[in-house]
Parts: structure tokens; sequence; C-alpha cells
């Protein structure tokens, strides 16, 4: 959820300073809106790195909003918006048509969305406007979908030429559901391993909060939303508050707009029921999170419902040993007593003993630290992540003008018009 933004050593120059080119690959990526979120941020990511000699960029999104829109502004990159206030209302068909419209006007050729909304709302507009090559994007395991919404994404996914998800958990679930696994291709996620470099020495974070200088900090770092299991993290705080007096507990996140501030203020009170309000920091949504994970004694995921978690990579990028639930694509970021610690969910006393494990046995944390560090970076680096993203693009639009020259009775030629081979 709160990965950093991309280096700018690794930031290739901004799309708006590469004049249009006829040989690029006009790509139309698709979001709900810009929100601090795992989903937003690999978006903007992946957007901002992705090569701008190959492709021309154009972003859309449903609501021109959030946190991460200031960023996107001043990368250069334009974004549309598509306004609706509900996917099945008579407005929002006119804005398809628009939408449509403009996938025409630009001559589009690769579409990638990202999340039910967008799915729902663009794939459909891009198959009426003739793009050649369309990907949609499922980023969990959708424990929080109705029955209905399921079957309306199936229903969707069903006009796309392929499926991308961050997580082999998703792709299992998926192929469950009926789902055609030729169809579904795993890009983990990436994030940028420097901007974690572990830096012991601060102590501003504690400083700042008005906590003891020497506090061991178990941290949260999570939207306040009820599928991240915070009132789970909060009974587990009080067992280990037990067990480690110093211990302090940090939730650093704001409120998902789905469900407002009534979660919040029900976690507030549960503080107090618990009896450690003393202990427990609502610190809110904050921009500075290597420093707080430079901080960190140890990185907790209480969720009941997750793809693959950015927190989990960019706390072991930190070197912070991690807790997580063994849910979704946790297990596959987190190797089970090699780079973590994994729980069941729901489950506040195996979440605290996992936490008091590795704030008594440092000797293990530190071997945590090591092996995670390492697994990030070979497993789920940004630039890994963006070379088998712009790999099955050009491979897909390859396969796609193959096709076309086959149908004309063309002469097919391997490779792309970038003069790239196709990958495999």
């Amino acid at each position: 959820m709160f990965i950093e933004s991309v280096p700018a050593d690794i930031i290739p120059a901004s799309q708006h300073s590469i004049p249009a080119q006829p040989g690029r690959i006009r790509l139309q990526k698709f979001i709900t809106c810009f929100a601090i979120g795992g989903t937003e941020r690999q978006f903007l990511n992946l957007g901002k790195a992705l090569d701008p000699c190959l492709f021309e960029l154009h972003l859309a999104c449903l609501g021109r909003r959030g946190d991460l829109l200031t960023e996107l502004e001043a990368s250069g990159i334009p974004v549309s918006e598509y306004k609706i206030k509900s996917l099945y209302r008579p407005g929002t068909f006119k804005e398809q048509f628009r939408f449509a419209e403009s996938l025409r006007r630009r001559r589009i050729q690769i579409l990638h969305t990202y999340g039910f909304y967008p799915n729902v709302f663009a794939i459909p507009s891009a198959r009426l406007a003739g793009v050649p090559i369309i990907l949609a994007s499922i980023r969990d395991t959708g424990e929080v979908w109705t029955p209905l919404q399921r079957r309306v994404q199936k229903l969707v996914c069903r006009l796309a030429d392929r499926i991308v998800v961050n997580a082999e958990a998703i792709r299992q679930r998926l192929i469950a559901e009926g789902y055609c696994q030729e169809q579904i291709t795993v890009i983990p996620n990436g994030i940028a391993c420097s901007r974690f470099q572990r830096n012991r020495n601060g102590a501003g974070l504690r400083r700042e909060l008005g906590l003891p200088s020497h506090c061991p900090l178990v941290v949260v770092l999570s939207r306040l939303t009820r599928t991240k299991g915070l009132e789970h993290f909060l009974e587990a705080a009080a067992i280990v508050a037990a067990r480690v007096p110093t211990a302090r507990f940090l939730i650093v996140g704001d409120v998902a707009p789905v469900d407002g501030d009534a979660y919040k203020q029900e976690l507030e009170r549960y503080v107090f029921r618990l009896g450690v309000d003393q202990r427990v920091v609502f610190t809110g949504f904050r921009l500075d999170v290597p420093e707080v994970l430079a901080e960190a004694s140890v990185s907790v995921l209480p969720s009941l419902s997750e793809g693959l978690s950015n927190v989990l990579l960019e706390s072991m990028a930190a070197g912070v040993p991690v807790v997580a639930t063994r849910v979704g694509g946790n297990p596959e970021a987190v190797e089970e007593d090699v780079t973590g610690l994994l729980v069941p969910p729901r489950d506040p006393a195996a979440l605290a003993e996992a936490i008091c494990r590795l704030l008594d046995n440092h000797g293990l944390a530190s071997r945590f630290v090591q092996a995670g560090r390492q697994r990030v970076v070979e497993r789920f680096s940004l630039e890994r992540m963006v070379q088998e993203t712009e790999r099955l693009y050009l491979k897909l639009l390859n396969g796609s003008r193959l096709r076309v020259a086959g149908a004309r009775g063309g002469t097919q030629v391997r490779g792309s018009s970038h003069g790239m081979r196709e990958p495999n």
C-alpha cells in the first residue's frame, strides 16, 4: 500500500517531453482514482518507469482525486477523467461511449485496466472501439466482492486478451472460479529497493510522537479498512503489552473511503476497552514511510484478505522483520520461518506470540532481515516488474499483428515494429 515513489535515477524522461512518434505504441491505462493504496502506487510507478521511447502513455480514471494526484501532475503525464456515480446508471453508458471515442481518436493499441470498476467500465468500451489488445488487472482474492460483482467481472474479463494478477494465489482463485488459466499472467509487485535502505541512527519518529527513545515499535502500515483486520492487531497488542511493557504500537494510515470514519472510531473506542490507549498511536496518513520503517522493530500485516502486499515487500527491503497472516499472496512474499512469520487470520493470540518471538529473539529477527532483503531484491524489484510488463505488452501486440497479417495473407515477420524480438 505505502510503496514510495520511483527514484529519479530509474525514471525515464517524462512522457510529455517525448514528441509524438509514429513508431511508439499507444498505451492507455485506466484506474479508479489516485488515493494512497498499493494498486494506485504500482499504477503510477509503472507508468513513470515504462520506456517512453517505446510507449506513448495515456492515463484515465473514474475520479480525478487522491493524494497521489499531485505527484502525477508533477510528472507531466496527461490524465482524463470519466466521472460516474454508479456502474449501472444511464449516465455511465454516455461516459463509456465518450471513452470509446477517445480510444478511436487516439488510435490506442493497448488498454490496461486496474481493478473491478475500471475493468467493468473500460473493457467493453475498448472492444467497441476496436482496441487490438486489452488487459484487465485483478489484484486481490476478492473476499469483499458480492456474488453479483464476481459474475459481472468474470463476464467482462472474457472480453480481455489477458488478465494480469500480482500473486499466484489470485491466479489459483480465478481458475477455481472458472477463468481460463491460459488467459492469466502473474506479474508480482515491484518496489524501488534503494528507497528503503535501513538507517538505525535516527529517533525522530519517537520524539515526534512523544514516545520513549528506546521503546520497541510494532508497526502496522495500512488503510483503516475492515479487511485489514486491525481489531485483531489491537487485541494482540494488549497481549504483547502485558509481556513487553516497553513496547509501543503504531497504526500508520488513514481511513478508506468505503468505511469512512466509522471504522476508525470503532478502533479508537476498542483501544480504551482493551486498556492500551497509552500504548497505541494512530498516526494518520504519512508520506515518510521509509523513515517510519527505519525505526520499526516489527512490521505486522494482520489482513483478512490480500493480494501481494507492498507493505511486506517494503518492510523486508527496509530491514524490518515481518509478521503476516497466512492469506492471499502473503506466503509468496514471506517465506515462513525464513524471511518472516505467518499466522492464521483472526487469531490475536498467534499474532501476539509471533510478535513477542521477534522482540525477544534478536538473532532470529536478524536472520529474517538478511533473508528478507535478499528475497525482495531478487524477486520483487521495480526493474523486474517493468521489464516483465513491457515484454507482455510487446508479445501480445506482436501476436495481434501476426494474426492480422495472416488473415490478410501478408508475410508474417517475427518481432515488433521496434526491432525487438517477441518475448517468450
